[in-house]
């Protein structure tokens, strides 16, 4: 395999996929990994055979490798073999009768809805300026009342919550809007927080047009709350509510935000929409949290749990 047919293959990777130049990278040390395995085999990547191909699949976990990095390897040697097939390289594709092991994908950390409120308790007793505690306890109100990113979170204007609004319009990713609704707690929390939302604006300006400003930040968070410092008020707050600070970030929140809603019985499709997930199956994963409820509505709605009752 020489220089070229290299070049070629991440050509391809990059125009005909759109492959980052980040994945354009790791695909070259993919196959240089190959090269380097077959080498004292006396083997090249252009010949090697199926049987030599599983054996390099199967070294990647031996090696001690992460899952992820290992499946990534795979799939670049696949891809070029692939490729090499459509080339006239090789007459045959040595990766196609390896099946890859399938991956299992991590379940969500979540929390409680008591250990949620147990945070956002903390929250209302931070010691220091008023307006800062008004701030993180909104904040935290909004994201479990809403399932937001982060990255939402922290982009709301100020406009968004004009006029006690029931729902917040929110462009997620892929610039895609969507509805999504505030209960009456977090409607609560906006209000108190905007009467001292002004003492957070930056120092010298009157006015701000984000919804959690902040007198720091830099580049694109310049003058509004950052994600690092929301994460830092997050883990301080976790360790006064007395909460495993490992178990909570703004992501688990989101988490949080789909259980509570799977456990009272919404449909997937419905929380697919307001979690802003592009796939369902990105919003399955979340079934796991919801198995004590399918079970009680398997037991109690079942219609031969109901004929048995009935005989």
């Amino acid at each position: 395999m020489s220089q070229a047919q290299i070049e070629a293959f991440l050509e391809a990777m990059a125009s005909e996929r759109a492959s980052a130049a980040n994945t354009l990278r790791a695909y070259a040390r993919d196959l240089e990994d190959l090269s380097a395995f077959l080498a004292p085999r006396g083997v090249s990547v252009l010949a090697a055979d199926a049987t030599t191909i599983e054996s390099y699949f199967e070294s990647l976990m031996a090696r001690g490798l992460s899952p992820a990095t290992a499946s990534r390897r795979r799939a670049a040697i696949r891809q070029f073999y692939t490729f090499a097939l459509a080339e006239g390289w090789r007459a045959e594709d040595p990766s196609r009768r390896v099946e890859a092991p399938k991956r299992r994908r991590p379940l969500p950390k979540t929390l409680t809805h008591q250990s949620v409120g147990d945070l956002i308790l903390a929250a209302t007793q931070r010691p220091g300026p008023p307006e800062d505690a008004a701030r993180l306890v909104c904040a935290l109100e909004v994201l479990f009342a809403s399932g937001l990113r982060i990255s939402e979170l922290l982009g709301l204007t100020s406009a968004a919550v004009a006029r006690d609004p029931d729902h917040l319009i929110v462009r997620g990713k892929g610039g895609k809007e969507r509805l999504v609704p505030l209960n009456t707690s977090a409607r609560q929390a906006i209000a108190a927080y905007l009467t001292l939302r002004p003492k957070h604006f930056p120092k010298g300006e009157t006015s701000s047009p984000w919804l959690f400003p902040s007198r720091g930040g830099t580049g694109v968070e310049r003058g509004r709350l950052s994600r690092r410092r929301f994460a830092q008020l997050l883990d301080e707050t976790a360790q006064m509510a007395g909460i495993d600070v490992s178990l909570v970030s703004p992501h688990v929140l989101r988490h949080a935000f789909a259980t509570e809603l799977l456990n009272g019985g919404a449909d997937l499709r419905s929380v697919q929409m307001l979690l802003g997930h592009a796939d369902i199956a990105t919003t399955e994963i979340y079934t796991h949290v919801a198995t004590a409820k399918l079970q009680e509505v398997v037991a109690t709605r079942h219609p031969l749990r109901r004929r048995a009752k009935s005989t």
